[in-house]
């Protein structure tokens, strides 16, 4: 039996956060947010306990995983799935900051595979929405240390040894594992990212949840963790419309900016999976004759083995594979 070839969406994996708001919904159009204070919508996971499932199609209700048991190469690609077997080896997320997330850190690979038995957590955010002056952290102002920085982090004034930018929308930012890093308040983002929920949290602003607890931090383990160099994490790039304008390309992910506007065919050689994720508009693939609409907050995955297909409509997009 051979895959049914369609480009697939994802019931959202919503999530509560200490920090989180209601714009998944009013910006995005994330129906049902279970909490007023709903964080995060994981749009493609295969993360142990919270595996994504089609939303429509063929393969309504199915899990992510047991079509990639059944079909690894013809969804993840000849090169993914040589070097992935069946495991998809992203995790792409939305976040709504209404309020500051903690201060932390992800473990590179080998850390995290000797301690958690997971991948690290390289990660970029695309900024999709900033109230004015909205602010994150990335890595720390001059070189520090360990010694220097926990200094800092006992005399509670962390933030004057750390990397405040002012955010709008549009900007990205790629963040290497060791990353000292926090998304402030007033920030939606579209988060890419290895499949890894492994985060070491620093600092979490003193707060405590409804049942006045604070949550767990990891200061200990973070330290050999961290990168106590300043790190250049803003990237740049060009907005040429029907063009894929590089943005990130890393080992473990090439993300894309894409302008539709118009229609452009689009040609790829079956060795990835090609995400894209609908920051503005509306678009369509057609491919096999047939035509699938897309709009804001749509994340959608394209199999490898559907190797040419039509993209169409008025949308910003981003574009991801594994080159």
């Amino acid at each position: 039996m051979s895959l049914a070839v369609y480009p697939l969406i994802f019931e959202p994996i919503l999530k509560d956060r200490i920090w989180g708001g209601t714009k998944l919904e009013t910006y995005l159009g994330k129906k049902n947010l279970p909490t007023p204070t709903t964080g995060e919508s994981w749009e493609l996971s295969a993360v142990e306990g919270d595996v994504s499932v089609v939303k429509d199609g063929v393969y309504k209700g199915k899990p992510i995983t047991d079509i990639l048991e059944l079909y690894p190469e013809e969804v993840l690609g000849a090169k993914v799935h040589k070097q992935f077997g069946t495991q998809f080896p992203l995790l792409f997320k939305f976040l709504d900051a209404d309020k500051e997330l903690s201060i932390q850190v992800h473990p590179n690979d080998e850390l995290a595979r000797k301690r958690h038995n997971s991948f690290g957590k390289t990660e970029m955010w695309y900024v999709m929405q900033a109230d004015e002056g909205s602010r994150i952290i990335v890595g720390f102002k001059e070189k520090s240390s360990q010694e220097q920085y926990l200094k800092h982090l006992a005399d509670k004034d962390l933030i004057e040894i750390l990397n405040e930018v002012e955010v709008k929308k549009g900007d990205v930012f790629f963040l290497e594992t060791g990353t000292i890093h926090a998304i402030g308040a007033g920030i939606v983002v579209a988060e890419i990212q290895q499949t890894s929920d492994i985060t070491y949290r620093i600092y979490d602003w003193d707060r405590v949840d409804a049942q006045g607890n604070s949550r767990e931090l990891h200061v200990d383990q973070a330290l050999d963790a961290m990168n106590y160099n300043t790190t250049d994490t803003q990237k740049h790039y060009t907005t040429i419309e029907n063009k894929s304008n590089a943005m990130v390309n890393c080992p473990y992910f090439t993300t894309s900016y894409l302008p539709l506007n118009g229609s452009m065919g689009v040609s790829k050689d079956g060795s990835s999976f090609t995400v894209y994720i609908c920051t503005e508009g509306e678009f369509s693939i057609e491919a096999g004759g047939e035509k699938y609409n897309f709009k804001k907050g749509d994340t959608v995955l394209v199999p490898a083995i559907l190797k040419v297909f039509i993209l169409s409509g008025t949308a910003t997009l981003l574009e991801i594979c594994i080159s």
